[in-house]
C-alpha cells in the first residue's frame, strides 16, 4: 500500500538536509524547482519559468561522491548553463559530478507550475522513479503546496519541506502570531480581513489605536517578494476630524486606489485575506534586513545567514537583490530572533528553509528591529548564499554571523536576480561566458573575489540576468558588482556593434 505524505517524511534522515561538509551521506536528491504560486502574482515575474535555474547551485551537493542528483525543469537546460555551475565546484572533477547528475524536462514552457506539468506526465515520472533508490532518496522544492505533496506521494519519495497543511505559519497573519508567541518585536497591525469593507474597518481600528501613525502597509496574506504589498498614507485622508463611520468610508475609498502590484488584487482579498501593519517611519536611517535558517529532520534549527535586502519598484516593496551579511550592529540580534522563530516553527512540525524579514531603524546609536513576515520557502537570498558556500568551501561563524573562507578571511557579496538592460537582449549564454572570460569577471578563488551568474535562460529573450558578486569586504563586493555591470554592458554593446557591421571602438 502506498505511504502517505507524513509516513514518507518519517523516512527523512537528519544528515540529508545538511548542504555543507563532506561525507553527508549516500543518497539521491530529486530537485523540483517549481514556482508554484498564485498565477496573478507569478505573472509579475519576468521570465518566471527560467527561475527554475536558480536552484542549480544545489548541484554543489555533488561534491560528495555518494550523492546523485536528478534535476527537473520545464524546458531542457542548455549544457553550457549546467556546466557553468559544475565548473565552480571545488574538490571534485566536473566529469565525475556530471556522471552523477541526471537532467529531465517536461518540454513545456507554458506559464504553469512545473509540478503541475510533471503530474500530467506519468511516463516521465516513471523514468524518474526508476533512477531513485528506494529508502535512499528524497526531494526538495522551492515551495511546498498541495501539488508538491501530491508529487511526493505519486513518486513515493519523501519531500524535505514543510507540509502545506502548516502553510498558515508562512502567511502574513501566521507570521504575526509567531512573533507574538516568540516575543519577537513587530509593528502594530490588524487581524485578517476577507473583504474590502472589513479591511477598511480593521484599518480604522489601527488608526484609532495609533492616531500618530503616518500610514500603514496593506498586505495580501499570501503575497511574496513584496508584490502583494501597498502603502496607504493617512495624512492626506484627514481622518482626525471624522466620525467612525466617516473614517471607515474614507478608508474604503482609499483602498480602491491602492498601488498594489498584483493585478486583480481585490479578488485575492476574498480568497487569501489581507491585513494592515503600521508603516514604520522615523529614525536617521531605515534598512530591510533578514535572517535565513533551516529546520533539519528531527527538529534541529540551523541559522544559515543574514542579509540586507535591496527593495524597489513603484511602492518600494519589491525585492530586487541583497547584500551579505547584515550590518554588524544588529546581525547577532537577527540571528537570535531567527533561531527563536525557527524553534517555534519546528515545534509546529515545519521542515527545511525559512526566513524572517525585518525593518531596522536607527535612532542615534541604537537600532530598532521590527519583524514583518516569515517565509516558509526558499527565497531570493537562498541561492546567492548557496553559491558562496559551495564555491568557497567556507562556513558561517555562529558567534559573529560572518562567513569565513577556509583561510579565515571574511567574505561578503552583493546579489541580484534583476540585472535588466535592453542591451543584454539577444545575448546567448555563450556570449556571456566570452564576456566574463575576456573581462576577468569570474570568481577567482586565489583572490577571493569575482562574480558568479544565474538565470542565463532569461538573457537572450528578456535582457535579464542574475549574479552574485563576492569580495573580502562590503566595499569590495560593491565594487565588483559595479565593475561587473559596466563590463557586461560594454561587452554587450561591443557585440551589438560588431553584429551591425560597426567597428569596435
Amino acid at each position: 500500500m502506498p505511504l502517505s505524505f507524513r509516513e514518507l517524511q518519517e523516512q527523512l534522515q537528519a544528515s540529508w538536509g545538511r548542504e555543507h561538509g563532506a561525507g553527508c551521506g549516500d543518497f539521491d536528491l530529486l530537485m523540483v524547482p517549481s514556482l508554484t504560486m498564485d498565477p496573478a502574482q507569478l505573472a509579475l515575474v519576468t521570465g518566471a519559468h527560467h527561475y527554475e535555474e536558480r536552484q542549480l547551485f544545489s548541484l554543489m551537493r555533488l561534491r560528495d561522491p555518494g550523492v546523485r542528483v536528478v534535476y527537473v525543469t520545464s524546458k531542457l537546460l542548455p549544457e553550457l548553463v549546467v556546466d557553468a555551475v559544475l565548473e565552480l565546484m571545488p574538490g571534485v572533477p566536473t566529469s565525475h559530478a556530471r556522471r552523477r547528475l541526471h537532467l529531465f524536462d517536461t518540454d513545456d514552457g507554458s506559464a504553469r507550475p512545473l509540478t503541475e506539468k510533471l503530474l500530467e506526465r506519468p511516463a516521465l515520472l516513471g523514468r524518474i522513479r526508476e533512477l531513485l533508490r528506494p529508502g535512499r532518496s528524497f526531494m526538495t522544492c522551492y515551495v511546498v503546496t498541495e501539488l508538491e505533496k501530491a508529487l511526493s506521494e505519486r513518486l513515493q519519495v519523501p519531500l524535505l519541506g514543510t507540509d502545506p497543511a502548516l502553510g498558515y505559519w508562512g502567511t502574513k497573519a501566521g507570521s504575526r502570531e509567531l512573533f507574538a508567541r516568540c516575543g519577537v518585536p513587530h509593528p502594530p497591525g490588524t487581524g485578517l480581513a476577507r473583504s474590502l469593507e472589513d479591511l477598511a474597518e480593521a484599518i480604522t481600528d489601527l488608526w484609532e489605536a495609533h492616531p500618530d501613525l503616518g500610514g500603514c502597509v496593506v498586505k495580501l496574506n499570501e503575497g511574496f517578494s513584496g508584490e502583494g504589498n501597498a502603502r496607504l498614507a493617512f495624512p492626506p485622508l484627514e481622518l482626525a476630524g471624522l466620525s467612525r463611520a466617516e473614517r471607515v468610508g474614507r478608508l474604503r475609498q482609499a483602498i480602491d486606489s491602492l498601488p498594489m502590484p498584483a493585478s486583480g488584487w481585490q479578488e485575492l482579498v476574498s480568497r487569501q485575506g489581507a491585513l494592515a501593519e503600521a508603516w514604520l517611519e522615523g529614525g536617521e536611517e531605515i534598512r530591510s534586513p533578514s535572517v535565513q535558517g533551516t529546520i533539519h529532520p528531527g527538529g534541529e534549527v540551523e541559522v544559515l545567514s543574514t542579509h540586507e535586502q535591496i527593495l524597489g519598484g513603484a511602492g518600494g516593496q519589491t525585492y530586487l537583490g541583497c547584500c551579505f551579511p547584515a550590518a554588524e550592529p544588529y546581525r547577532v540580534a537577527l540571528m537570535e530572533h531567527g533561531l527563536a522563530v525557527g524553534q517555534a516553527l519546528a515545534a509546529e512540525g515545519a521542515l527545511e528553509r525559512f526566513g524572517v524579514d525585518f525593518i531596522a531603524r536607527r535612532f542615534g546609536d541604537h537600532w530598532d528591529l521590527q519583524a514583518i513576515e516569515v517565509n516558509l520557502r526558499q527565497g531570493g537570498t537562498t541561492h546567492p548564499f548557496m553559491a558562496l558556500r559551495a564555491i568557497t568551501a567556507g562556513c558561517l561563524e555562529p558567534a559573529t554571523g560572518l562567513f569565513l573562507s577556509p583561510t579565515g578571511q571574511p567574505l561578503h557579496y552583493r546579489a541580484t536576480d534583476n540585472l535588466s538592460d535592453p542591451r543584454l537582449r539577444g545575448l546567448m549564454p555563450v556570449d556571456l561566458v566570452d564576456i566574463v572570460a575576456e573581462a576577468g569577471l569570474h570568481y577567482d578563488p586565489a583572490r577571493l573575489q569575482g562574480s558568479v551568474f544565474h538565470l542565463l535562460g532569461c538573457l537572450s529573450e528578456f535582457g535579464k540576468l542574475g549574479m552574485t558578486c563576492i569580495g573580502r569586504d562590503p566595499e569590495q563586493a560593491a565594487a565588483v558588482y559595479r565593475s561587473t555591470v559596466a563590463e557586461l554592458l560594454a561587452g554587450a554593446g561591443a557585440r551589438s556593434g560588431e553584429a551591425n557591421g560597426q567597428p569596435d571602438r
